[in-house]
């Protein structure tokens, strides 16, 4: 499997997974080309600009700033402003315990900028399995926030390391992600995209955590599925805190990391020889060997989206029926392009075996536009 991977793969360059890509996972879970591809750990940018649909999925170098701006102010003196949230959504103890930073070390040298050097990745992650043991622990001088710890997670066979904004520790004897984001909880509703994606991958983070603390020897339901959303309130920078359920989303990013895990049944129907290393020219027919399930939801978590987009488009007459969204797809269950859909609702084409109801469906909403519109049309 290792040599079939590295086959796929060629001379593109591979892809370290972080919590956003494993969260972007669970956001179209029936998406064979991005199993097969996230699985040989391809860098999609690259192939993207091949297939000459450079990906604009990504964040602006302004978001990038906003968000540590607002994170650092939260966490700022000694997590002051993040120990009050806390204590209104969890009912924590705002004077208990410690914050500790994993990734600071005040005995590492300065570099040339005059900054201490960061410690490495495996020394990051020890501290974090320290510092875990010592709340599980009830030293009271333990941690009460744990800011920037550092979780393994393997990923198809390659070991990951994802980076959690905060954990609170030791709150009725449970750990619990926080997540901060800059965006804004407007009279309590959120942009549904962002908060979905924040969801995603905070469930990365707790199915991470809870790995860890089965692995240290400790309950992994100690790490509970109730994350800590830390945004913006209203059109102002003050934080606001919120408890959401990541339960579903938390099965969904397990689902996922297996059905990588065996990728042995990706590749079962994969041509031999294949391979994503190909002339620019060749390349698009590589990709479109391996089955796509585009959704417009692809554009904001896969790089791969405008080419999968056009190709879904291209599907048919009219293109795929994924080019309309999840709840269409659904109600239209088993047709796979927007052709068939409006044949079956004219009565040009007989529906087949199991298409019955959802014909019958598509031909009354059809006798309805047409009374709408007074028989035109």
């Amino acid at each position: 499997m290792a040599g079939r991977l590295e086959q796929l793969r060629g001379e593109l360059p591979t892809r370290n997974h972080n919590a956003r890509t494993v969260a972007a996972l669970a956001a179209n879970p029936g998406c064979a080309r991005r199993g097969v591809l996230d699985a040989a750990g391809i860098e999609k940018t690259v192939l993207a600009e091949r297939l000459g649909f450079p990906a604009r999925y990504g964040r602006s170098p302004f978001a990038i700033g906003r968000g540590n701006v607002f994170e650092a102010r939260v966490k700022a003196d000694d997590g002051r402003e993040l120990r009050r949230l806390l204590a209104e959504v969890l009912g924590a103890d705002p004077d208990a315990g410690a914050l500790v930073d994993v990734d600071r070390d005040e005995d590492a040298p300065t570099g040339p900028t005059g900054r201490r050097d960061r410690p490495g990745r495996e020394e990051r992650v020890a501290r974090t399995r320290e510092a875990l043991l010592r709340a599980a622990s009830g030293d009271p001088d333990a941690c009460a926030i744990l800011d920037h710890p550092l979780l393994p997670l393997d990923v198809a066979g390659r070991r990951a390391y994802l980076e959690p904004d905060a954990m609170a520790c030791r709150v009725a004897g449970r750990l619990h992600v926080v997540e901060i984001k800059s965006f804004a909880i407007i009279d309590g509703s959120a942009d549904p995209g962002k908060l979905a994606s924040a969801t995603r991958q905070a469930a990365v983070y707790v199915h991470a955590l809870r790995g860890l603390a089965e692995e240290l020897g400790l309950d992994p339901e100690s790490v509970s599925t109730d994350i800590v959303l830390v945004c913006a309130q209203d059109f102002a920078n003050r934080p606001i805190a919120v408890v959401l359920d990541v339960r579903r989303e938390l099965a969904t990013t397990r689902r996922r990391l297996a059905r990588l895990s065996g990728v042995e049944e990706l590749f079962a129907e994969l041509p031999e020889g294949l391979t994503f290393d190909v002339a620019e020219e060749r390349v698009g027919a590589a990709v479109a060997r391996v089955p796509a399930a585009y959704l417009p939801d692809c554009l904001s978590a896969c790089e791969l989206a405008l080419f999968c987009r056009d190709e879904a488009r291209g599907c048919g007459t009219g293109g795929g029926v994924g080019t309309l969204g999840t709840s269409v797809r659904g109600a239209l269950g088993g047709i796979d392009d927007i052709g068939t859909a409006l044949a079956l609702a004219d009565g040009t084409r007989a529906p087949e075996p199991g298409q019955e109801d959802v014909a019958r469906l598509l031909r009354r909403a059809q006798a309805l536009r047409h009374e709408a519109l007074g028989g035109v049309g």
